[in-house]
């Protein structure tokens, strides 16, 4: 047989599409094996002949002299990456009868050769896995590292290997139905269950009760957070500890969230899938290309990676204002789009911002015990590096002031993260109820809803109008409050989200007076902080 076909994937953006290998051979005179590899291959993937030469040499497999051709079909998508490297070994030695096996059209083959015929991870084996049970091809051959994080995905068989030998020995007992190997199984409920601990305790913050409450509420409806205060009076302490009352990641979520880690190779090979929500922190010294996502071929950003979590922006107009503006689009959208000439591609970035600042270069604006040593145009200058239009996406400000020495040595205990994480619970799963029902309503309702939500945050205008009624004195109170402050449409709706997860940590239905108070009372640089 002198053509042999194998089945692999190339990852575009965070999903996969199947590429079928195909391999023909013919006859030479003179000199050794010569490799041609068409299907429009990147560098990593012309110079896996190579690799691919030496690992079947070095595994006991002879090479006759022959011209070899290697295509990558479809042919007009761009190929990438070293996974090709074990679809295009076994395409040889198949091509060349040393595999019993003919039809490899339920297998699918990733992975990187090295040169003694050891199989490496690749990137990105989530979404092939996904795409493989999309397909309908039942077994996977996996390099053991990633075999966890293909096992995930329910429906399909994941064998992991180790060497090129393995996988043969694999194949050719497959071709007579007595496969020994055993597929791997993962549990991905008990995979979420079992990483469910937090090193940062909420216990350990001294006094700062207000804040504590703010970022309560901002973690039961999901709200982009700003604390603003001076150095060392617990902001970072503060954001570092969000995570721990966070609602658990949801199977379908964690799924998602796997799928980007996995794509930008920072997916933990021993958990195979990010069982609690990301906290990524990048430096203010971040370009926008490393915030938002980018390159020839795109790679998603940290604003992706912190996808269905908390993306934490400590010092925020330390970081560059055209870095900060990108901002927008996640923020409004949940998604990001980067185009380039060759292709353009979307990740997913529906996160929660939370976000540090001092209220002036030296940090003491309206501290009570040090004295302000900056002049109006400084502070103006520092104010204006981050623009109205960012500010009005977050829906909470809150001062986070110094804590005062007896708060700092008192000896009452402060409450812990696992008190404050059921409440927080309660109030997520109030909010799972509400959407998920108005998920089944039929289409012609007029309270229909077709998009996805998990929290109040995301809610549409129209999904606003439905859930947050407001009593004729919250109303008036509203009001009062949009024309003092002059605030904009965008900060209405955000109010209105506020106060609906207020009233949900309280476990009521209605949104009453003192829930539109506690709201406006968040809009803090709407109310002229600097004045």
């Amino acid at each position: 047989m002198s053509l042999f076909k194998v089945r692999s994937a190339a990852v575009y953006g965070i999903d996969a599409s199947i590429i079928e290998v195909e391999i023909d051979f013919a006859n030479v005179t003179l000199g050794e094996e010569q490799f041609h590899t068409v299907g429009l291959p990147d560098a990593a993937v012309r110079e896996s002949r190579d690799r691919v030469r030496a690992a079947i040499k070095n595994s006991g497999f002879g090479l006759p002299p022959t011209r070899i051709t290697i295509n990558l079909a479809p042919a007009d998508l761009k190929k990438e990456g070293s996974g090709f490297d074990l679809p295009i070994a076994i395409g040889i030695l198949g091509a060349y009868g040393g595999l019993n096996i003919k039809d490899m059209s339920d297998f699918l083959l990733v992975g990187e050769l090295g040169l003694d015929g050891g199989l490496r991870a690749v990137q990105g084996m989530l979404p092939i896995a996904v795409a493989a049970k999309a397909r309908g091809i039942r077994n996977l051959i996996v390099p053991e590292s990633n075999a966890k994080e293909a096992a995930v995905v329910e429906g399909v068989d994941v064998y992991p290997v180790k060497t090129l030998t393995e996988v043969r020995e694999l194949l050719n007992a497959a071709a007579f139905g007595a496969i020994t190997a055993v597929p791997l199984k993962v549990e991905a409920t008990d995979l979420l269950n079992e990483m469910q601990h937090f090193p940062a305790d909420f216990k350990d913050v001294r006094g700062q009760g207000v804040a504590k409450r703010a970022l309560e509420v901002a973690a039961a409806g999901g709200h982009n957070i700003l604390m603003i205060g001076p150095p060392g009076s617990g902001k970072t302490m503060l954001a570092k500890r969000l995570p721990s009352i966070l609602a658990p990641l949801r199977f379908e979520e964690a799924l998602e969230t796997t799928k980007i880690h996995s794509v930008a190779g920072v997916l933990n090979a021993e958990d195979g899938l990010v069982a609690h929500r990301p906290f990524r922190s990048p430096h203010h010294t971040i370009s926008d290309a490393g915030l938002i996502g980018g390159g020839v071929m795109p790679r998603p950003g940290e604003v992706s990676l912190a996808h269905n979590g908390l993306l934490f922006l400590d010092e925020l107009p330390e970081f560059p204002r055209n870095v900060l503006e990108v901002l927008r689009q996640p923020l409004e959208d949940g998604m990001v789009t980067i185009t380039r000439a060759a292709m353009s591609l979307s990740f997913p970035a529906r996160f929660m911002l939370a976000a540090a600042m001092n209220p002036c270069p030296c940090g003491y604006f309206n501290d009570k015990s040090r004295e302000c040593m900056c002049t109006p145009p400084m502070i103006q200058r520092y104010v204006s590096k981050v623009s109205g239009p960012l500010l009005d996406r977050i829906d909470i400000h809150i001062e986070v002031p110094a804590v005062q020495y007896k708060e700092l040595r008192g000896g009452s205990a402060s409450e812990g993260s696992s008190e404050i994480r059921a409440r927080v619970l309660a109030a997520r799963e109030r909010q799972h109820e509400r959407f998920g029902a108005t998920a089944e309503r039929t289409k012609g309702s007029a309270k229909a809803v077709s998009r996805k939500v998990f929290s109040n945050s995301q809610m549409s205008t129209q999904q606003i109008r439905v859930f947050c009624e407001l009593s004729s004195d919250a109303e008036r109170l509203l009001e009062r409050a949009m024309q003092q402050q002059g605030l904009s449409a965008r900060a209405h709706d955000r109010i209105l989200k506020v106060s609906r997860t207020i009233a949900d940590l309280e476990g009521v239905q209605d949104i009453a007076v003192k829930h539109i108070a506690e709201a406006i009372q968040y809009r803090t640089l709407d109310r002229s902080y600097w004045s």
